[in-house]
């Protein structure tokens, strides 16, 4: 399949990290083949990897030599403990560059904090992501550094997409100015969450939702299923007079979503959140880019966690639960753009297809034979 054909391709121009004068017996890129192939197998851990490398030798050989035969576990991780991340992330842009094309719509950026890198004293490491919510594709990702947050992460991990065109949406942690000028000067357009890390902007936006409740542009939309209610309306105002556009560049609307949520016939409390954007939405618009974006917490963070288990990957030292981070993300792109099976199936069955069929493996990762 091409786009397993093209990752192959471009892992082919990383770095092997590791020093000649230690000794390398096994082949840098077999080493790389071997852990991806493994992963997309539905293994998790290194040990996992290791093990399923072993007993799939024979079909391994079809495609590399392993003069010196499977590497140990101490070696595989020792790779992607030194392996540079940042490289491994230009190769993911460049790679996911190749199998999408004509990609529009809406980028939702988020952060997630994987928390088994956590144990054994050492700090969890957080990652922000870019993830194209129509296509349910991981575009990059950027690690927060230590003592920082998401606020320096997210500027670097835009800086290094292709934004042109796209609706960037962020939570209240992006919501900066500097944040907003960048997405502007890419061509692209922010809708930002406003919460109290921005005090004025906020009660600017509350007053003016009070003030000019016959400008106000609404929708309603009611949700019901699976014992729970959810009623919904989005509302929007110009932003002109409410918003200083030397602060917020090119703001067009402010918008404002009222929900209650009814769970075995308890109400919830009113609750109200606040946006902004450079694109002129209408009602009907923010609520359907307000629910895109949290695809990146269903379809990305959700899944991360409970189909590809990593929050209970104790990979932990320097700088592997990056690059493992990453090397998930690039199995999710795999299974999410292979039309060969059933729409419809989960992508822990896809996982699973992959991990019993030989040849279905070897189509989706493009390997071909020596």
């Amino acid at each position: 399949m091409k786009e397993g054909a093209a990752l192959i391709d471009v892992l082919a121009g990383l770095q092997d990290p590791r020093k000649p004068s230690n000794g390398t017996r096994h082949d840098f890129q077999e080493i790389l083949v071997m852990t991806i192939a493994a992963v997309l197998s539905d293994c998790d851990t290194m040990e996992d990897v290791v093990e399923w490398s072993r007993a799939h030798e024979s079909w391994l050989r079809r495609f590399m030599t392993l003069k010196h035969g499977i590497a140990s576990e101490d070696t595989f991780l020792r790779i992607f403990q030194q392996l540079d991340p940042k490289g491994f992330e230009a190769c993911f842009r460049r790679w996911v560059g190749r199998i999408v094309t004509g990609l529009s719509g809406t980028i939702a950026v988020d952060g997630k904090t994987v928390r088994g890198s956590g144990t054994g004293g050492e700090q969890a490491i957080h990652m922000v992501s870019a993830f194209a919510t129509e296509l349910g594709l991981a575009l990059g990702q950027e690690k927060v550094a230590s003592k920082s947050n998401e606020i320096t992460a997210i500027p670097e991990l835009l800086d290094a997409l292709y934004l042109k065109g796209f609706l960037v949406s962020i939570d209240a942690m992006g919501c900066q100015k500097a944040i907003a000028r960048q997405i502007v000067e890419k061509k692209a357009d922010y809708l930002l969450a406003v919460k109290g890390n921005q005090p004025g902007l906020l009660q600017a936006i509350q007053d003016a939702f009070a003030e000019q409740k016959d400008a106000i542009m609404h929708v309603a939309d009611l949700d019901a299923g699976h014992g729970r209610v959810v009623a919904q309306r989005c509302s929007v105002l110009p932003a002109a007079g409410i918003v200083p556009e030397s602060d917020w560049p090119a703001c067009a609307v402010i918008g404002r979503i009222d929900s209650l949520r009814q769970v075995k016939g308890k109400t919830s409390e009113l609750e109200q959140r606040y946006y902004i954007s450079s694109r002129h939405l209408t009602p009907t618009d923010l609520a359907m880019a307000v629910r895109s974006h949290w695809a990146i917490e269903n379809q990305l963070h959700w899944v991360l966690d409970v189909t590809m288990r990593e929050d209970a990957s104790t990979v932990r030292k320097d700088n592997a639960p990056e690059n493992l981070s990453l090397l998930k993300k690039m199995i999710l792109n795999i299974l999410r753009t292979d039309t060969s099976g059933r729409k419809k199936l989960s992508l822990r069955i896809r996982r699973k297809r992959a991990a019993w069929d030989d040849d279905l493996r070897a189509q989706l990762l493009g390997l071909n034979p020596l």
